[in-house]
């Protein structure tokens, strides 16, 4: 065995140039042409020997520097000495070649450090292995480097960009000028994340050149999400869509196109492809930093590392944009990034300290809800509170009740009279224990409450009401089920009305998460996870939570889901009745506004991990010694449990292998005495004197991975739901005999109080230009005037708020005092109407909130009344028609003039000289009277 420290570092140098595909060749045995790429050792230049000479068809291209593994901390060090060599002559015997190398590398086989001197400031960086003989040949042949390259990126056209895009995409690309290998973008969840991907991606493909880029997600859903987006972006300087420039892959197997330009795949499915396995598509369903198996061991001892792979070599990507990044990309899932040589922009709507340190803090771009709904962007929400008393006390059922237990697979129910007290507490509510009481009611209140202060106004012209598009957060999937049916017979709707949006549905969920969007069925959906994070549903405007979650980012992530806009046409396809969408609304009826929450840094250990967390590991394809015991233990305990029934099933998912035998299969893949013996026949298979200790050792290392990938292979998505369903407990106990109750219901204190400072901006704003706007003027100063209130002036108070307070529309405003006051009249369907009736509620004029269109109609109503009195029926009926064309153009325009009589409506019934007909004299003294009773 070598001794030498620097020579063990040759030969894993050795090692990794060849797995890079390049010929390494002695001094002594030199033949450039032997192949595309040669690493000569101890080549001779003018200034000493350099470790290494690399040739690309038989041309000098770079240096390697080898350093002992124990001198690692020297490489920045040798710096100096290996550019030397990559300026000096070589002396190959009797020939001396001039060249420039410009691609340069400090190692010890364990840490690689490279330097690209074409580069405009040349700045070395760590890399993973060396870059394969093609990559260089590739690059030589472009000329400048891709650093160079970024230098030249042309303006940014902002057409079609918030601001908040445009920032973030020129300093971002600032950031690549200045070769910062990581960026990060805090944006707003509704801001545009992706489609500032999109932009950004196809400026570094068009402007720069880049050969491949990486779009990273943690779930399927997501990166379906972005396939979406990729198809339906149109850049602004061409009239095809990306897809028709570009070539995208969505990863569904190992295989990466050569072709690609932009890869999607889940971090989980990269993970896999470095080595060398398969992904089960179901590993791709749920988000892998809630694994609390993965969360637990990476805390006490390092990942199983990735090897190079030949066929995704550390240039595979020249950029990763790594979407949702917050998440996913530590711990396991870190070395994945790191085995990449490409810069890594990370986009997120929630930060913690992992994510801005794992960026060394080069955050571009923050833009945070706040802002977005600032500048009306993202919409804000209020919360209201539902209580109950078994929600949040629980309740006991008594010896001798009789109860139904329901079996959690096949749902069959068995009557039986209880032996003891169970007693249960709210934790255990929709797992051990279901009480449809408990969920009735807060269904029951979420559906009155709709009607009378979360929507009220959503009665279409039958008086039928429209309840707005709703998601319901639920536990468990079975507990949806129970949500979806009481909230069918509740809302005495049919099959259409809600439904379930999970993976686990037998419809296709896509395809009812589609019509959940677009569609006017389902009005509610409930969901457990899938589209908790990351999918966009805009018509969205009430979220029911009715399951708590204790990590704060995955609690803003839900959240994220009511908070994007949608424009008035859009949002009344699918919901007929609503005007626009102002806000959303959050529905607490389990406490999780108000619940702590952590960030999501791994846990600590725990004693026991649940079921689904090893399965989801085994099927992310982890191999580890643990993962693999610990669930055989599981599956040792689960064989004695289940019923022969359960285990003939289960056969039909294993492909016929029983659970003795999936449990040896795991033990067995890292038994010691297993791996010798099946390792003894392959090695009698090899000649003896071909049997080198490393070709024996290489032996037992690929038998061991045959072990494990044959025992990891029997578990895929429907195995694992299986098991994971067999192995809780198997009956739940129905409780229907305790009633609960509501006990609160009401809108909580922070959305009182934020409608109290939306009040108080709107107030303070009128105040502050009432002198300079002419129609605050009059409504404050000269209430004798109103009747001289145009149109106009209204249009510029409206122009003037949007300017300068965004936040405070009509709509907002007027829900506002729908929140701290009783407010009888519904929002008019025009702004401007609303405004007037604002202010005038504002400056004391009317005592409540009335609309303006009610307040003219009231008014003609009162005059007509005074017009009559004393002598009966003052105007004919041709009189009151003309009269009521004026009262309905002061409805619309606050004011009316005699030339406006020359104008429709009034044109066409005759107009001023109409009029004179009718009234005579008394015209104008009636305009004038109508302008100043109306406005009253």
């Amino acid at each position: 065995m070598n001794q030498n420290p620097e020579q063990i570092a040759r030969d894993k140098i050795d090692q990794m140039l060849v797995d890079a595909g390049w010929l390494v060749q002695s001094k002594d045995e030199v033949n450039l042409s032997a192949g595309k790429g040669v690493a000569l050792r101890e080549t001779n230049t003018e200034s000493g020997s350099a470790d290494y000479i690399l040739f690309v068809n038989s041309k000098a291209v770079g240096v390697i520097e080898a350093k002992a593994e124990d001198l690692g901390f020297k490489l920045l060090q040798v710096e100096e000495q290996s550019v030397r060599y990559s300026k000096d002559a070589i002396k190959i015997g009797k020939f001396t070649l001039e060249s420039e190398k410009p691609f340069v590398y400090e190692s010890t086989g364990t840490v690689t450090r490279f330097t690209d001197y074409r580069d405009p400031k040349p700045r070395g960086r760590n890399v993973f292995s060396f870059h394969k003989p093609s990559t260089i040949e590739g690059w030589i042949k472009k000329g400048i480097s891709l650093r160079e390259r970024l230098l030249s990126l042309p303006n940014l056209d902002t057409t079609g960009l918030r601001p908040a895009q445009i920032v973030a995409i020129e300093n971002l690309e600032n950031s690549f000028k200045r070769n910062r290998p990581k960026a990060l973008i805090q944006m707003a969840t509704g801001a545009g994340k992706t489609f500032t991907a999109a932009t950004f991606i196809y400026r570094l493909l068009k402007h720069v050149d880049a050969k491949r880029i990486l779009f990273l997600v943690d779930t399927k859903n997501l990166g379906e999400q972005a396939e979406q987006e990729f198809m339906t972006f149109q850049p602004n300087d061409d009239n095809r869509k990306f897809t028709e420039l570009y070539n995208v892959q969505r990863l569904t197997s190992s295989y990466i196109a050569s072709d690609s330009q932009v890869c999607i795949s889940t971090i989980q499915r990269l993970y896999s492809i470095l080595k060398g396995e398969e992904l089960d598509e179901s590993a791709e369903t749920e988000n892998p930093e809630e694994n609390t198996w993965l969360k637990n061991q990476l805390t006490k001892k390092q990942a199983v590392p990735v090897e190079y792979t030949e066929k995704v070599p550390i240039e595979q990507f020249d950029f990763i944009v790594i979407d949702e990044c917050h998440r996913s990309i530590y711990n396991l899932w870190k070395q994945v990034l790191d085995y990449f040589d490409a810069f890594l922009i990370g986009l997120t709507a929630t930060p913690d300290k992992r994510t801005f340190g794992f960026f060394n803090e080069n955050v571009v771009s923050q833009y945070t809800y706040e802002e977005s709904v600032t500048d009306g962007v993202n919409v804000p929400y209020d919360v209201y509170t539902i209580e109950t008393e078994i929600s949040q006390k629980g309740e006991t059922i008594k010896a001798g009740w009789y109860i139904d237990r329901r079996d959690k697979l096949t749902r069959q129910k068995r009557w039986q009279q209880e032996d003891e007290d169970t007693e249960y507490k709210k934790n255990d509510l929709d797992k051990k224990v279901v009480n449809p009481s408990q969920i009735r009611n807060i269904i029951k209140e979420y559906k009155s409450a709709l009607r009378t202060q979360i929507y009220p106004n959503r009665f279409d012209k039958n008086g039928d009401y429209e309840v707005p598009k709703t998601l319901v957060f639920a536990k468990t999937d079975s507990h949806a089920d129970d949500i979806i049916k009481i909230i069918r017979e509740e809302f005495d709707e049919g099959n259409d009305f809600c439904k379930k949006v999970t993976y686990k549905i037998d419809e296709d969920p896509k395809s009812v998460l589609n019509r959940f969007r677009n569609s006017y069925y389902p009005r509610i959906a409930v969901t457990v996870d899938m589209i908790a994070t990351g999918t966009d549903v805009k018509p969205l405007e009430v979220l029911l939570f009715m399951r708590d979650v204790k990590s704060v980012n995955y609690f803003e992530q839900m959240k994220g889901r009511g908070t994007r806009t949608i424009n008035n046409d859009s949002l009344q396809m699918v919901s007929r009745t609503a005007k626009s969408k102002t806000h959303f609304v959050i529905v607490d009826a389990i406490g999780a506004t108000k619940s702590k929450k952590t960030d999501s840094r791994p846990l600590e250990r725990k004693p026991t991990v649940p079921m689904k967390d090893l399965l989801g590991a085994i099927s992310m394809g982890v191999a580890d010694e643990d993962l693999f015991l610990s669930l055989s233990n599981r599956l040792i305990r689960l064989e004695k449990q289940i019923t022969e029934k359960e285990k003939d099933k289960l056969l039909e998912y294993t492909g016929g292998k029983n659970l003795k035998q999936i449990t040896k299969e795991l033990i067995n893949a890292y038994d010691p005495d297993e791996i010798e013996q099946k390792s003894q026949v392959e090695i009698e298979k090899i000649p003896i004197e071909k049997r080198t200790p490393q070709l024996i050792e290489n032996t037992k290392k690929k038998v061991q991975e045959d072990l494990v990938r044959t025992a990891a292979a029997t578990f895929n998505g429907e195995l694992n739901n299986y098991i994971e369903n067999v192995r809780r407990e198997h009956e739940q106990i129905i409780d229907s005999v305790n009633i609960d109750s509501v006990t609160k219901s009401e809108w909580d204190k922070s959305s009182i109080e934020n409608a109290e400072i939306i009040l108080n901006d709107f107030k303070a704003y009128l105040e502050l230009h009432k002198d300079e706007i002419k129609a605050l003027s009059i409504f404050y100063n000269q209430p004798y005037n109103r009747r001289e209130i145009t149109f106009n002036m209204i249009k510029e108070v409206m122009d003037k708020l949007r300017l300068d307070k965004p936040l405070l529309s009509p709509v907002s405003v007027w829900n506002a005092y729908a929140t701290v006051e009783e407010v009888k009249s519904e929002c008019p369907k025009d702004e401007l109407t609303a405004l007037v009736s604002l202010i005038r509620r504002v400056c004391g004029i009317d005592g409540e909130l009335t609309s303006y269109d009610k307040t003219i109609e009231t008014n003609f109503k009162n005059w007509i009344f005074k017009q009559n009195a004393g002598q009966h029926n003052r105007f004919t009926q041709e009189q009151m028609d003309w009269l009521r064309l004026i009262k309905d153009h002061i409805v619309s325009s606050y004011h009316i003039e005699i030339d406006d009589l020359d104008y429709t409506p009034f044109d066409s019934k005759g107009g001023r000289g109409k009029m004179y007909q009718l009234f005579g004299n008394q015209m104008n003294e009636i305009i004038n009277e109508l302008n100043e009773v109306l406005a009253a």
